[in-house]
């Protein structure tokens, strides 16, 4: 049996759970009476739950409005960790300096012109994103909290990409990281690899594996040399937010979740230079999909689901239906903060067409459009 974690207590049931992407209501006040805090004219008593949230996503957002003298701010914490895009153009001086600041870097109110290319709803899913994260972290006290150790396990075979991906996975914030590198068919000699190692200053287990080796067994070989709490697979293409992996982690604690990843959102097309998004895959959901380059997991867990398929392709895919047929729970948080880069599709595991990406795109923008956390230099 999986060992899961302790969701949080009913007390703080309200969580990013449910979160809807696109508001289908206006934005509404949250405001003081002298008593309690009433949100689109209804009271939030002590601290919100998930019925009082539920009721909150459709809005756009809630706009803030303070009273003069300090006043509980549990309800204001409890929204945030719960990812209600919340609004104050101005905070007076008791309230926290952080959230003050985060209060006021989104407006309900902002407009781009609407249509296809429409990013309005994308700048108040990043506002959610950030607050959670604040929220979350004050509720649970995670700011003085040990730093969790994760295994990054990486197979790669384009020595050209390592420098990138090691540098991403080196500004990771608010964990402790080590790399077990699984050099499939590429010898360690290489010039391009002894710089990308040369530069980095993560710790970097480096295993030269024959190319005939399945791409499954390479990862096991690798992530059997994991020493951290958690195994998290990474790949050596694509772009990761410099908090990709806290914000698995945080879906972790506020689920319970056995295995946690993102949504595969954002592509960027190569070959076009284009960025595309694609929101047939909901975050914030219980599913038995995540995607392949984002799955965390408890490494008592990993050995105990016995690793990788040690297959040459569909890695990702066969590991989670074995984990969802052994009972494992999965959760797939937000994928603002991963970009998958596709080129040719014979580059790639998972070979999907470029005319694929764009039938099933969302919204389309010209060259590297990423998401704002991603928090691309």
């Amino acid at each position: 049996m999986l060992a899961q974690q302790t969701p949080l207590p009913p007390a703080l049931s309200a969580t990013p759970t449910g979160f809807q992407r696109s508001a289908t209501e206006e934005a509404a006040e949250l405001s003081w009476t002298g008593q309690e805090w009433l949100a689109a004219g209804e009271p939030l008593g002590d601290r919100p739950d998930a019925t009082e949230v539920t009721r909150l996503r459709p809005l756009r957002g809630l706009t803030v409005r303070w009273p003069s003298s300090a006043v509980p701010t549990d309800v204001i914490t409890g929204l945030a960790a719960a990812g209600v895009p919340l609004h104050a153009a101005a905070s007076p001086g008791w309230v926290e300096p952080g959230l003050a600041r985060l209060l006021a870097d989104w407006t309900p109110e902002e407009k781009d012109g609407g249509g296809p290319r429409s990013v309005a709803d994308l700048r108040r899913e990043e506002q959610s994103v950030r607050l959670r994260r604040h929220g979350l972290r004050s509720l649970h006290g995670a700011d003085g909290a040990v730093v969790p150790k994760v295994s990054v396990v990486m197979s790669s075979m384009r020595p050209h990409l390592l420098g990138s991906a090691l540098t991403q996975i080196a500004r990771q914030r608010r964990v402790e990281t080590e790399v077990l590198l699984a050099l499939h068919g590429v010898p360690a000699g290489h010039e391009a690899v002894r710089r990308a190692l040369r530069e980095c200053d993560l710790p970097v287990t480096v295993i030269e594996v024959d190319a005939a080796i399945p791409f499954g067994e390479a990862l096991n070989t690798a992530a059997s040399r994991a020493s951290g709490e958690y195994v998290a697979k990474w790949d050596d293409d694509d772009w990761y937010g410099p908090e990709h992996l806290a914000d698995l982690l945080l879906a972790r604690s506020y689920t319970g979740a056995d295995i946690v990843g993102t949504a595969a959102e954002f592509f960027y097309l190569e070959p076009l230079n284009a960025t595309i998004r694609r929101t047939d895959y909901t975050g914030e959901i219980w599913s038995d999909h995540v995607a392949g380059g984002t799955i965390l997991l408890g490494r008592a867990g990993f050995t105990e689901l016995g690793g990788f398929p040690a297959l040459p392709g569909g890695v990702d895919a066969g590991f989670l239906k074995a984990a969802h047929a052994a009972g494992a729970r999965i959760y797939r948080t937000h994928g603002l903060g991963y970009v998958l880069r596709r080129s040719v599709s014979a580059e790639h595991t998972w070979r999907l067409s470029l005319a694929h990406f764009l039938r099933v795109a969302t919204n389309q923008w010209r060259g590297f459009r990423p998401s704002l956390i991603l928090e691309t230099p």
